[in-house]
């Protein structure tokens, strides 16, 4: 009897045990996940930077190397598009859209073709090709592809249910991680990629945020993305600011979605009897069209314009018709095609703009390159919460709240006024589009005869 009793303990205990690793693996796979995440992030950004720096250094070398550009710049676009296409389709472009089109994919094989691990690597590895060959992008946006990636394939290890919740997870700590802007990560990801709270994804949300930030900022330490900046309004005119960047950088951030999406649709229309050949020669005109203007601007416009914004936060007034020229830049690769992200190059276009107008309004540079941050970035994306916290996190300036929180919602209401369709979203239903033309292409071949 005893020996029974002992028995059948021992097997309630084995059983909690096996119950508690299948309680605990998907936890320990979401947490392995997120850390991945804030790593990964990193190694992205130090390889961004690495290729901006080769770039530059080497077209600045010597007496014409200023012209080096005209060369390489087209045959980097050329090889970027071309590789996407081929080898890793859907990774073109911001990499946020295929995020949000993942999430309102119900099917997995559908989702595995905008976010899997393949296509995280061709996401980071042709866009620092991108920039190693002075293209105008980003690295951010493609990090919110690449967190969504990791967590949709955590899921798929780990045996989780709740692929919307983890893509949502994913991008928002992308976004933490990228930026280091924990606060921005978590708003982005309720008002930009749900445009719903989901009170269920919540913690998932917040514990990847947390953990990809952890890894980032054990690798990379603390630091505000632009530096620091204290610039406040103190006078009437300053106040003046206010409405000109909201009105000026909504209209500006509105003619730049409106157009990528117009535009967008002829593109396709025009590349459909041969997309290959006419989206990657397309490209090669792009990238043409980008080195002429990164030589006529000396350089400026190349990459993300990092040093530009960071100068004009710090009071260095760009060139009055730099916005303009990095606006044309960012415009061409982005409707090229070629993997890379419109985060910080809008940032750059919208400190360049506000810079101009505080020059032309004799004012501080300093707050109109803030402001006028906060008016475009709100104009083009749509997002006035994530505008306004991701500016004042990667600035520092909390003493400006109220009106870079002004700004954000006068540029948010003048682009819906002049461009109704966000451009993420508008954006992400051609890739849902594609996904369900693709599903539908291989059920129609699976039901053809095989031959005999």
């Amino acid at each position: 009897m005893q020996k029974s009793y002992s028995k059948s303990k021992l097997v309630r205990r084995s059983r909690v045990f096996r119950g508690s690793l299948g309680l605990w693996r998907p936890r320990l796979v979401f947490w392995t996940g997120a850390l991945a995440i804030g790593v990964t992030s990193v190694g992205f950004a130090w390889m961004a930077d690495f290729a901006q720096e080769t770039f530059h250094h080497t077209t600045m070398a010597g007496e014409w190397t200023f012209l080096l550009p005209l060369l390489v710049t087209p045959l980097g676009f050329i090889a970027c598009a071309w590789l996407a296409i081929t080898y890793f389709p859907n990774s073109q472009g911001s990499g946020i859209p295929q995020a949000i089109a993942a999430r309102h994919l119900n099917d997995n094989e559908d989702r595995s073709r905008l976010l899997s691990l393949k296509v995280a690597f061709g996401k980071i590895a042709l866009t620092t090709l991108g920039l190693f060959t002075g293209a105008s992008i980003g690295r951010e946006g493609p990090t919110v592809q690449v967190g969504a990636s990791f967590m949709l394939a955590a899921a798929r290890f780990g045996g989780m249910a709740q692929a919307r919740g983890l893509i949502l997870a994913g991008s928002a700590a992308g976004i933490a991680a990228a930026f280091n802007t924990p606060l921005a990560g978590i708003v982005f990801a309720i008002e930009e990629m749900s445009r719903a709270y989901e009170s269920r994804a919540n913690g998932i949300v917040l514990t990847a945020v947390i953990l990809s930030g952890l890894a980032a900022l054990g690798l990379a330490g603390s630091y505000h993305y632009f530096g620091s900046t204290s610039a406040i309004p103190v006078s009437v005119r300053d106040w003046g600011l206010v409405p000109i960047c909201g009105i000026g950088g909504g209209a500006l951030g509105a003619v730049f979605s409106g157009l990528a999406l117009h535009l967008g649709i002829r593109i396709r229309r025009w590349a459909q009897p041969a997309p290959v050949k006419r989206m990657v020669l397309f490209a090669g005109a792009c990238g043409l069209g980008v080195a002429l203007i990164g030589v006529i601007s000396g350089g400026t416009t190349f990459g993300t314009s990092y040093e530009q914004a960071r100068g004009a936060l710090a009071g260095e007034p760009t060139s009055i018709i730099f916005f303009i020229e990095k606006f044309l830049a960012s415009f061409l690769s982005m409707i090229s095609g070629i993997p890379g992200g419109i985060f910080a190059p809008s940032l750059s276009i919208g400190a360049g703009f506000g810079s101009t107008i505080g020059q032309v309004m004799g004012t501080s540079v300093a707050l109109g390159a803030v402001l006028g941050m906060a008016g475009y970035f709100a104009g083009v994306v749509q997002a006035p919460m994530t505008a306004f916290v991701i500016i004042i996190e990667m600035t520092g300036n909390d003493h400006a709240i109220l009106p870079i929180m002004a700004v954000s919602m006068i540029g948010y209401v003048t682009s819906r006024l002049l461009s109704p369709e966000p451009l993420y979203h508008g954006l992400s239903r051609n890739f849902i589009a594609a996904a369900i033309r693709a599903r539908r292409a291989d059920h129609r071949h699976g039901e053809e005869p095989q031959p005999r």
